[in-house]
């Protein structure tokens, strides 16, 4: 009896809670299910896609352009001088069509902040003769002597950097022309600007560079710097100075004036080029150069002056005593373009003045060249002339003759053994250029 009453005790909570519980869930079945039937239905909506942005188009894009000439060499320097013109040993009255240009090229926008330029370049010249120690013309030419491209940009820029200033790493412009006289001028066809003409610089270089503006929003301020390998397209020795050791710095800053007609411009690049050795120190070479052009769209006028140390770029010779010495060239540019009837017609004229080594000896002494800046030579003074007309029967189609000469002065006196009289190089041009996909 007593174990009954306490099985009764301990059952009977048991049935409380139960009871309690389902209440409970039963209270909130109901709650739950009068709240359902008063929620009214919301109706469905579909959202609607965001408008696509259609204010940056890509660019991709195939390029090129091409120049070129039907040439009559009418008569050729006797002693052989202008190394670095593209008519250097062409015999008088030779007379050819010829390539001197072909550009195709590509560039292609990977997104808003980077794009990326890739280009061919085939740049043969005139001269029939053989390059050293081998059987093949001078020029861009293959084995068998046909013509051949190579590998003249391919580079990635980064837009913005900072504002206004873009990153560009890889085979590159370098400020020395191709940032600055070469474009405002715009007779690349024509001829090579003056630093180009005599081979002083870079018209491109592997490296990393900065190019910018100061005034993002009106762009009348900017700048240009580069650190590059000094070895364009080639592919030199580790143990080269300029591929291992030795950089060559490039910079120039630039303003425009009076509504974007004045150009002026400034430059400065350096370079070691060698080592010392027991006979000659170290060498160099630090150009300074500047340029000032009026731009309208019937005439563009302009002057380009430059200076270029190359420290011990030379080795004196008197009697018996050798003594290395820096050799500083200069030039002067005078450049006048300009429409005769628009769109139609217009003229080409240009005067440049070189002297290799104003610190020159004038004596009984003798040079020998130390530096590696391709066909220089400190005797020969060189004024050099080019003339003609424009005819533009479309647009980014042009024909040109024009005359082009070379006048040469030996710096030496004509009793010094080697002196060579002076002389010139004189050619008529029919000249081609077009362009197309720009």
């Amino acid at each position: 009896m007593k174990k009954f009453y306490i099985l009764r005790l301990l059952i009977l909570p048991f049935f409380l809670f139960t009871f309690a519980t389902s209440k409970a869930v039963g209270l909130e079945t109901i709650s739950k299910t009068d709240s359902a039937a008063t929620v009214k239905k919301e109706p469905k909506t579909t959202s609607k896609p965001a408008d696509a942005d259609t204010s940056w188009k890509p660019v991709r894009r195939v390029w090129g352009y091409a120049f070129g000439d039907l040439y009559y060499d009418a008569h050729s320097d006797n002693g052989g001088r202008g190394g670095e013109t593209n008519y250097s040993g062409v015999p008088t009255y030779r007379n050819a069509f010829q390539f001197r240009r072909l550009y195709l090229g590509y560039d292609y926008d990977i997104n808003k902040k980077f794009s990326a330029t890739f280009l061919l370049a085939s740049e043969p010249n005139a001269s029939t003769s053989t390059a050293t120690g081998t059987s093949i013309s001078n020029g861009d030419n293959l084995v068998d002597n046909k013509m051949s491209f190579y590998i003249k940009y391919a580079n990635l820029r980064v837009r913005d950097l900072w504002t206004g200033t873009d990153l560009v790493i890889g085979e590159q412009p370098t400020p020395t022309w191709n940032l600055s006289s070469e474009q405002v001028f715009n007779h690349r066809w024509i001829e090579r600007t003056i630093t180009d003409f005599h081979k002083l610089g870079n018209s491109f270089d592997l490296g990393a560079g900065l190019q910018g503006t100061f005034d993002p929003q009106t762009k009348n301020f900017g700048y240009n710097l580069l650190v590059g390998n000094n070895t364009q397209a080639a592919i030199g020795s580790a143990a080269s100075p300029t591929t291992g050791f030795y950089k060559e710095f490039y910079g120039d800053i630039w303003a425009k004036f009076l509504d974007k007609k004045l150009f002026i411009d400034a430059y400065s690049d350096y370079a070691r080029t060698a080592p010392a050795t027991f006979a000659v120190g170290g060498q160099s070479h630090n150009m300074f150069k500047g340029l000032i052009a009026y731009t309208i769209p019937e005439l563009t006028v302009g002057i380009e002056a430059f200076t270029d140390k190359i420290t011990n770029g030379v080795t004196i010779t008197n009697g018996s005593v050798k003594t290395p010495a820096n050799a500083t060239a200069a030039g002067v540019s005078f450049n006048a373009y300009g429409s005769i009837v628009k769109n139609k017609l217009g003229f080409i004229a240009r005067f440049d003045t070189y002297n290799p080594d104003t610190e020159f000896i004038t004596g009984t002494t003798t040079y020998s060249v130390n530096t590696n800046l391709g066909s220089y030579s400190p005797y020969t003074k060189e004024k050099f002339y080019v003339a003609g007309l424009d005819f533009t029967p479309a647009p980014n189609i042009h024909f040109s003759p024009n005359v082009w000469l070379v006048q040469f002065h030996d710096q030496q006196l004509s009793t010094t053994s080697g002196y060579v009289a002076d002389d010139h190089t004189v050619v008529y041009r029919l000249t081609f250029f077009f362009t197309f996909g720009k």
